[in-house]
Protein backbone atom coordinates (compact mmCIF):
# COMPACT_ATOMS: atom_id res chain seq x y z
CA UNK A 1 0.00 0.00 0.00
CA UNK A 2 1.28 3.24 -1.16
CA UNK A 3 -0.06 6.54 0.73
CA UNK A 4 0.77 9.82 -0.52
CA UNK A 5 3.15 12.19 1.08
CA UNK A 6 2.69 14.95 -1.56
CA UNK A 7 0.66 17.33 -2.44
CA UNK A 8 0.80 16.80 -6.06
CA UNK A 9 0.95 12.61 -5.86
CA UNK A 10 -2.29 13.26 -3.15
CA UNK A 11 -4.39 15.34 -5.47
CA UNK A 12 -3.28 13.21 -8.61
CA UNK A 13 -5.13 9.92 -6.74
CA UNK A 14 -7.85 11.97 -5.69
CA UNK A 15 -9.27 12.91 -8.45
CA UNK A 16 -8.29 9.75 -10.56
CA UNK A 17 -9.73 6.95 -7.67
CA UNK A 18 -11.47 8.44 -5.47
CA UNK A 19 -14.18 11.73 -6.75
CA UNK A 20 -15.69 9.29 -9.12
CA UNK A 21 -16.83 6.75 -6.59
CA UNK A 22 -17.81 9.39 -4.31
CA UNK A 23 -20.05 10.74 -6.92
CA UNK A 24 -21.37 7.31 -8.38
CA UNK A 25 -22.21 6.75 -4.92
CA UNK A 26 -24.00 9.68 -3.63
CA UNK A 27 -25.90 9.48 -7.25
CA UNK A 28 -27.30 5.81 -5.86
CA UNK A 29 -28.33 7.89 -2.68
CA UNK A 30 -29.81 10.82 -4.72
CA UNK A 31 -32.00 8.62 -6.72
CA UNK A 32 -32.97 6.97 -2.97
CA UNK A 33 -33.85 10.49 -2.14
CA UNK A 34 -35.87 11.04 -5.18
CA UNK A 35 -38.37 8.77 -3.94
CA UNK A 36 -39.22 9.67 -0.46
CA UNK A 37 -42.81 10.38 -0.61
CA UNK A 38 -42.83 12.80 2.25
CA UNK A 39 -41.84 16.47 0.21
CA UNK A 40 -40.27 18.57 3.30
CA UNK A 41 -37.69 15.30 3.47
CA UNK A 42 -37.80 14.86 0.07
CA UNK A 43 -36.46 18.36 -0.36
CA UNK A 44 -34.01 18.57 3.06
CA UNK A 45 -32.19 14.54 1.67
CA UNK A 46 -31.35 16.42 -1.84
CA UNK A 47 -30.63 19.76 -0.82
CA UNK A 48 -28.25 17.38 1.81
CA UNK A 49 -26.57 16.01 -1.14
CA UNK A 50 -26.45 18.57 -4.29
CA UNK A 51 -24.93 21.41 -1.92
CA UNK A 52 -22.68 19.29 0.60
CA UNK A 53 -21.03 17.28 -1.99
CA UNK A 54 -17.66 18.01 -0.77
CA UNK A 55 -17.97 16.86 2.44
CA UNK A 56 -18.26 13.30 1.39
CA UNK A 57 -15.44 14.58 -1.37
CA UNK A 58 -12.84 15.02 1.62
CA UNK A 59 -14.04 13.07 4.01
CA UNK A 60 -13.52 10.34 1.35
CA UNK A 61 -9.95 11.27 1.26
CA UNK A 62 -9.25 8.65 3.87
CA UNK A 63 -10.52 6.04 2.12
CA UNK A 64 -6.72 6.24 0.60
CA UNK A 65 -5.66 4.25 3.87
CA UNK A 66 -8.12 1.56 3.55
CA UNK A 67 -6.72 0.29 -0.29
CA UNK A 68 -7.26 -2.41 -1.12
CA UNK A 69 -10.76 -2.03 0.32
CA UNK A 70 -10.92 1.64 -0.65
CA UNK A 71 -14.39 1.78 -2.62
CA UNK A 72 -16.01 0.08 0.57
CA UNK A 73 -14.38 2.79 2.71
CA UNK A 74 -15.36 5.43 0.58
CA UNK A 75 -19.13 3.70 0.57
CA UNK A 76 -19.29 3.67 4.37
CA UNK A 77 -18.09 7.16 4.66
CA UNK A 78 -20.71 8.44 1.69
CA UNK A 79 -23.51 6.84 3.54
CA UNK A 80 -22.57 8.64 7.48
CA UNK A 81 -21.89 11.75 5.89
CA UNK A 82 -25.02 11.68 4.06
CA UNK A 83 -26.76 11.15 7.52
CA UNK A 84 -25.04 13.53 8.83
CA UNK A 85 -25.64 16.24 6.13
CA UNK A 86 -29.38 14.96 6.07
CA UNK A 87 -29.89 15.46 9.81
CA UNK A 88 -28.40 18.84 9.83
CA UNK A 89 -30.45 20.13 6.89
CA UNK A 90 -33.57 18.64 9.16
CA UNK A 91 -32.26 20.34 12.34
CA UNK A 92 -31.68 23.95 10.72
CA UNK A 93 -34.77 24.09 9.31
CA UNK A 94 -36.81 22.19 11.61
CA UNK A 95 -40.56 23.88 13.12
CA UNK A 96 -40.09 22.55 16.09
CA UNK A 97 -36.61 23.49 17.75
CA UNK A 98 -37.33 20.49 20.08
CA UNK A 99 -34.29 18.82 21.60
CA UNK A 100 -36.41 15.17 22.05
CA UNK A 101 -36.39 15.28 17.98
CA UNK A 102 -33.18 16.54 17.40
CA UNK A 103 -32.02 13.34 20.01
CA UNK A 104 -34.22 11.00 18.39
CA UNK A 105 -32.77 11.94 14.87
CA UNK A 106 -28.88 11.76 15.67
CA UNK A 107 -29.82 8.07 17.50
CA UNK A 108 -29.61 7.15 13.70
CA UNK A 109 -25.43 8.21 13.76
CA UNK A 110 -25.03 6.16 16.99
CA UNK A 111 -27.21 3.03 15.56
CA UNK A 112 -25.00 3.53 12.23
CA UNK A 113 -21.80 2.75 13.78
CA UNK A 114 -23.34 0.03 16.22
CA UNK A 115 -23.37 -3.22 13.82
CA UNK A 116 -26.34 -5.20 14.79
CA UNK A 117 -28.09 -2.36 16.22
CA UNK A 118 -32.17 -2.00 15.32
CA UNK A 119 -32.91 0.90 13.08
CA UNK A 120 -36.26 2.84 15.01
CA UNK A 121 -38.74 5.56 13.49
CA UNK A 122 -35.92 8.16 14.23
CA UNK A 123 -38.93 10.78 12.96
CA UNK A 124 -41.27 9.84 15.82
CA UNK A 125 -41.08 13.29 17.52
CA UNK A 126 -41.75 15.47 13.92
CA UNK A 127 -44.94 15.81 11.78
CA UNK A 128 -43.00 15.00 8.65
CA UNK A 129 -43.18 10.81 9.02
CA UNK A 130 -42.58 9.27 5.74
CA UNK A 131 -39.19 8.81 4.27
CA UNK A 132 -39.79 6.05 2.53
CA UNK A 133 -36.74 3.76 4.06
CA UNK A 134 -34.07 6.19 3.46
CA UNK A 135 -32.65 7.24 6.67
CA UNK A 136 -32.66 3.63 7.35
CA UNK A 137 -31.12 2.27 4.48
CA UNK A 138 -28.17 4.43 5.37
CA UNK A 139 -27.47 3.23 8.48
CA UNK A 140 -27.87 -0.22 7.45
CA UNK A 141 -24.85 1.04 4.58
CA UNK A 142 -23.01 1.89 6.93
CA UNK A 143 -23.56 -0.82 9.81
CA UNK A 144 -22.85 -3.39 6.78
CA UNK A 145 -19.39 -1.81 5.90
CA UNK A 146 -18.41 -1.96 9.75
CA UNK A 147 -19.03 -5.70 10.05
CA UNK A 148 -16.61 -6.65 7.40
CA UNK A 149 -14.28 -5.23 9.54
CA UNK A 150 -11.49 -7.22 11.45
CA UNK A 151 -10.83 -4.84 13.72
CA UNK A 152 -14.22 -3.63 14.37
CA UNK A 153 -14.10 -4.07 18.04
CA UNK A 154 -11.03 -1.70 18.58
CA UNK A 155 -12.62 1.14 16.67
CA UNK A 156 -16.55 0.76 18.16
CA UNK A 157 -15.63 2.50 22.07
CA UNK A 158 -13.60 5.12 20.07
CA UNK A 159 -16.14 5.93 17.27
CA UNK A 160 -19.35 5.98 19.84
CA UNK A 161 -17.02 8.46 21.74
CA UNK A 162 -16.90 11.01 19.07
CA UNK A 163 -20.34 10.42 17.76
CA UNK A 164 -21.89 11.63 21.20
CA UNK A 165 -20.25 14.37 21.07
CA UNK A 166 -20.96 15.06 17.80
CA UNK A 167 -24.85 14.14 18.79
CA UNK A 168 -25.13 16.23 21.88
CA UNK A 169 -23.63 19.13 19.76
CA UNK A 170 -26.46 19.44 17.34
CA UNK A 171 -28.93 19.04 19.56
CA UNK A 172 -27.64 21.95 22.01
CA UNK A 173 -27.27 23.87 19.40
CA UNK A 174 -30.36 23.84 17.59
CA UNK A 175 -32.54 24.81 20.07
CA UNK A 176 -34.66 27.89 20.49
CA UNK A 177 -31.74 30.53 20.25
CA UNK A 178 -31.66 31.54 23.91
CA UNK A 179 -30.76 28.16 25.39
CA UNK A 180 -28.36 27.61 22.69
CA UNK A 181 -25.37 29.05 24.56
CA UNK A 182 -25.87 28.12 27.90
CA UNK A 183 -26.50 24.82 26.78
CA UNK A 184 -23.44 24.55 25.58
CA UNK A 185 -21.67 26.02 28.09
CA UNK A 186 -22.51 24.20 30.51
CA UNK A 187 -21.94 20.94 28.22
CA UNK A 188 -18.42 21.69 28.15
CA UNK A 189 -18.34 22.64 32.06
CA UNK A 190 -18.23 18.62 31.72
CA UNK A 191 -15.47 18.24 30.02
CA UNK A 192 -13.46 21.09 30.82
CA UNK A 193 -10.79 19.50 32.83
CA UNK A 194 -10.27 16.35 30.55
CA UNK A 195 -9.39 19.15 27.67
CA UNK A 196 -6.32 21.22 26.56
CA UNK A 197 -6.81 24.87 27.63
CA UNK A 198 -9.83 26.24 25.46
CA UNK A 199 -13.12 28.30 25.76
CA UNK A 200 -16.48 26.55 25.07
CA UNK A 201 -17.31 27.71 21.49
CA UNK A 202 -13.87 25.93 20.81
CA UNK A 203 -14.75 22.77 22.10
CA UNK A 204 -18.25 22.62 20.74
CA UNK A 205 -16.14 22.88 16.91
CA UNK A 206 -13.73 20.05 18.06
CA UNK A 207 -16.91 18.03 18.60
CA UNK A 208 -18.93 18.68 15.16
CA UNK A 209 -16.39 16.69 12.66
CA UNK A 210 -16.66 13.57 10.97
CA UNK A 211 -13.43 13.29 9.98
CA UNK A 212 -11.75 11.35 13.32
CA UNK A 213 -14.87 8.72 12.68
CA UNK A 214 -13.44 7.99 9.19
CA UNK A 215 -9.73 7.80 9.91
CA UNK A 216 -10.60 4.99 12.65
CA UNK A 217 -12.99 3.22 9.92
CA UNK A 218 -10.05 3.92 7.21
CA UNK A 219 -7.44 2.10 9.81
CA UNK A 220 -9.93 -0.68 10.37
CA UNK A 221 -9.39 -2.15 7.35
CA UNK A 222 -5.78 -3.08 7.79
CA UNK A 223 -4.85 -5.91 9.17
CA UNK A 224 -1.97 -3.98 11.32
CA UNK A 225 -4.11 -2.06 13.38
CA UNK A 226 -4.02 -2.61 17.10
CA UNK A 227 -6.04 -0.87 20.12
CA UNK A 228 -2.73 1.14 20.73
CA UNK A 229 -3.05 2.68 17.48
CA UNK A 230 -6.60 3.36 17.09
CA UNK A 231 -6.03 5.39 20.61
CA UNK A 232 -3.17 7.07 18.85
CA UNK A 233 -5.67 7.82 15.81
CA UNK A 234 -8.53 9.31 17.97
CA UNK A 235 -5.96 11.16 19.94
CA UNK A 236 -4.50 12.85 17.60
CA UNK A 237 -7.57 14.42 15.12
CA UNK A 238 -9.57 15.28 18.50
CA UNK A 239 -9.68 17.87 19.68
CA UNK A 240 -7.31 19.98 17.41
CA UNK A 241 -7.83 18.93 13.85
CA UNK A 242 -11.31 18.32 13.90
CA UNK A 243 -11.19 21.65 15.81
CA UNK A 244 -9.53 23.45 13.01
CA UNK A 245 -11.89 21.60 10.41
CA UNK A 246 -14.60 22.93 12.07
CA UNK A 247 -13.88 26.68 13.19
CA UNK A 248 -12.64 26.58 9.32
CA UNK A 249 -16.14 26.09 8.13
CA UNK A 250 -17.83 28.26 10.62
CA UNK A 251 -15.16 31.26 9.30
CA UNK A 252 -16.36 30.64 5.81
CA UNK A 253 -20.09 30.79 7.16
CA UNK A 254 -20.15 33.75 8.90
CA UNK A 255 -22.09 36.24 6.83
CA UNK A 256 -24.49 33.23 5.63
CA UNK A 257 -25.09 32.35 9.57
CA UNK A 258 -25.97 35.95 10.35
CA UNK A 259 -28.55 36.40 7.78
CA UNK A 260 -30.45 33.14 8.57
CA UNK A 261 -30.12 33.64 12.51
CA UNK A 262 -27.28 30.34 12.78
CA UNK A 263 -25.40 29.93 15.31
CA UNK A 264 -21.88 30.52 14.30
CA UNK A 265 -18.60 29.49 17.15
CA UNK A 266 -16.26 32.13 14.81
CA UNK A 267 -18.35 35.18 16.07
CA UNK A 268 -17.54 34.72 19.74
CA UNK A 269 -13.78 35.16 19.33
CA UNK A 270 -13.64 38.89 20.55
CA UNK A 271 -11.44 40.19 17.26
CA UNK A 272 -10.10 39.16 14.32
CA UNK A 273 -6.68 39.02 15.67
CA UNK A 274 -7.61 36.90 17.97
CA UNK A 275 -9.39 34.65 15.69
CA UNK A 276 -5.76 34.66 14.04
CA UNK A 277 -4.35 33.69 16.72
CA UNK A 278 -6.49 30.47 17.93
CA UNK A 279 -6.80 29.06 14.36
CA UNK A 280 -2.83 29.47 13.91
CA UNK A 281 -2.78 27.79 17.68
CA UNK A 282 -5.15 24.89 16.35
CA UNK A 283 -2.96 24.59 13.27
CA UNK A 284 0.48 24.04 15.51
CA UNK A 285 -1.39 21.86 17.77
CA UNK A 286 -2.61 19.43 15.33
CA UNK A 287 0.89 19.42 13.82
CA UNK A 288 2.31 18.43 17.28
CA UNK A 289 -0.59 15.60 18.02
CA UNK A 290 0.17 14.17 14.43
CA UNK A 291 4.26 13.11 15.61
CA UNK A 292 4.45 9.70 15.65
CA UNK A 293 1.23 8.46 13.86
CA UNK A 294 1.05 6.14 11.06
CA UNK A 295 1.56 7.86 7.69
CA UNK A 296 2.30 11.05 9.54
CA UNK A 297 2.92 13.09 6.52
CA UNK A 298 -0.19 11.68 4.92
CA UNK A 299 -1.76 13.11 7.78
CA UNK A 300 -0.14 16.60 8.04
CA UNK A 301 -0.97 16.89 4.49
CA UNK A 302 -5.04 16.68 5.54
CA UNK A 303 -4.33 19.22 8.01
CA UNK A 304 -3.13 21.68 5.75
CA UNK A 305 -5.75 20.57 2.99
CA UNK A 306 -8.24 21.71 5.48
CA UNK A 307 -6.60 25.03 5.44
CA UNK A 308 -6.02 25.55 1.40
CA UNK A 309 -9.54 23.74 0.90
CA UNK A 310 -11.87 25.58 3.10
CA UNK A 311 -9.97 29.22 2.56
CA UNK A 312 -10.37 28.86 -1.45
CA UNK A 313 -14.21 28.56 -0.80
CA UNK A 314 -15.76 31.66 -2.76
CA UNK A 315 -17.72 32.37 0.25
CA UNK A 316 -14.50 33.87 1.59
CA UNK A 317 -13.68 36.65 -1.45
CA UNK A 318 -17.18 37.91 -0.94
CA UNK A 319 -16.51 38.81 2.78
CA UNK A 320 -13.67 41.45 3.74
CA UNK A 321 -12.33 40.23 7.18
CA UNK A 322 -12.41 36.87 6.63
CA UNK A 323 -10.91 37.16 3.18
CA UNK A 324 -7.95 39.39 4.84
CA UNK A 325 -8.12 36.99 7.53
CA UNK A 326 -7.29 34.21 5.33
CA UNK A 327 -4.33 35.44 3.03
CA UNK A 328 -2.81 35.35 6.51
CA UNK A 329 -3.41 32.03 7.65
CA UNK A 330 -2.51 30.48 4.47
CA UNK A 331 0.53 32.51 3.97
CA UNK A 332 1.44 31.54 8.23
CA UNK A 333 1.08 27.73 7.25
CA UNK A 334 3.56 27.43 4.84
CA UNK A 335 3.86 26.21 0.85
CA UNK A 336 1.54 22.74 1.37
CA UNK A 337 -1.11 25.03 2.49
CA UNK A 338 -0.80 27.54 -0.51
CA UNK A 339 -0.65 24.45 -3.14
CA UNK A 340 -3.91 23.11 -1.76
CA UNK A 341 -5.67 26.83 -1.69
CA UNK A 342 -4.40 27.33 -5.53
CA UNK A 343 -5.71 23.94 -5.99
CA UNK A 344 -9.21 24.40 -4.15
CA UNK A 345 -9.36 27.98 -6.37
CA UNK A 346 -9.26 25.61 -9.89
CA UNK A 347 -10.89 23.19 -8.62
CA UNK A 348 -13.81 25.29 -7.74
CA UNK A 349 -13.62 27.43 -11.24
CA UNK A 350 -13.66 24.11 -13.26
CA UNK A 351 -17.11 23.23 -11.57
CA UNK A 352 -18.25 26.19 -12.59
CA UNK A 353 -17.79 26.01 -15.83
CA UNK A 354 -19.50 22.63 -16.33
CA UNK A 355 -16.03 20.41 -16.66
CA UNK A 356 -17.05 18.23 -13.67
Amino acid sequence: MRIPQYPLQLMTKVYKDIFPIVHRTLNKWREQAENIPDPELRKQALSSIDEKTFHCEGGSIFSIIASPFQKDCIEFIVAYQTISDYLDNLCDRSHSLDPNDFRMLHYSMSDALTVGAETKNYYQCREEQQDGGYLANLVKECQNKLATLKHYHLIKPHLLELNQYYCDLQVHKHVIQEERVPRLENWFKSYKDRLPKMEWYEFSACTGSTIGIFCLVAYAFQDQLTSEIAKQIKGSYFPYIQGLHILLDYLIDQEEDRKEGDLNFCSYFSNERQMLNRLEHFVKMADKQLKGIPHERFHRLINRGLLGVYLSDEKVTSQKKVSKLARKLIWSSGGTSLFFYLNGRAYRTVQKIGFS
